[in-house]
């Protein structure tokens, strides 16, 4: 990784933490209910994060082996497996949102400079530069973290991601959150954490120490 891509990868990171902090106080009844997305519920934008992570590591994986794999087989066996990974319980799914963003993490950490040029694509998309991966992951937590309709809007977004120069149709996709009037049901309130009892593990980081 180059500096720019560090500071991208440095970027996903944190966008992915505010993502999870969110995801992890959301309840059954809600992460049933309807989303921002027309036709989906929180978990299904939950389970999309997770699919579009292992996604992403799946070209990663191929730029590093020479093998091709292709990111979604196809567009029915990418919705296939949305709709299984929203069928998830709610700890479940956050587990899964966590595991594929650290397994993607790992994987790009671990790529050569030149892999980086190499030619991707998804489904039917053109072909594009595997380095424009992080852009699309950190775009897709952003925005779909708005998507879930769970407190977070465009106005929580960092200044450097609400300035960030993108390409279509990612900065009409920014834009249509920033103008959108769309809203879903609030979140039940959250319940106050467990006491604190001495010797107790707490939760940690997402990315623990580094």
């Amino acid at each position: 990784m180059d500096e720019a891509q560090r500071r991208l990868s440095d970027q996903i990171d944190h966008a992915t933490q505010r993502l999870l902090g969110t995801a992890r106080v959301i309840t059954e009844p809600d992460l049933r209910a309807p989303s921002l997305l027309p036709g989906w519920t929180r978990a299904h934008v939950l389970g999309h994060l997770a699919r579009g992570a292992d996604a992403m590591r799946y070209l990663l994986v191929s730029v590093r082996t020479g093998r091709d794999r292709p990111g979604y087989a196809s567009a029915e066996a990418r919705q296939a497996d949305i709709e299984r990974s929203a069928s998830l319980r709610p700890g479940e799914l956050v587990a899964d949102v966590a595991d594929s963003a650290m397994a993607l993490r790992t994987v790009a950490r671990q790529l050569s400079d030149a892999g980086w040029q190499e030619p991707v694509r998804i489904l039917d998309s053109a072909p594009f530069p595997a380095a424009e991966l992080l852009t699309r992951r950190l775009v897709e937590v952003e925005l779909h973290h708005c998507d879930l309709g769970a407190g977070y809007t465009p106005a929580d977004w960092p200044p450097a991601f609400a300035a960030m120069e993108l390409a279509e149709p990612m900065r009409s996709q920014r834009a249509d959150r920033l103008n959108s009037t769309r809203t879903a049901e609030p979140l039940a309130p959250v319940r106050p954490p467990a006491p604190y009892r001495p010797n107790q593990r707490l939760p940690g980081s997402w990315l623990g120490t580094r």
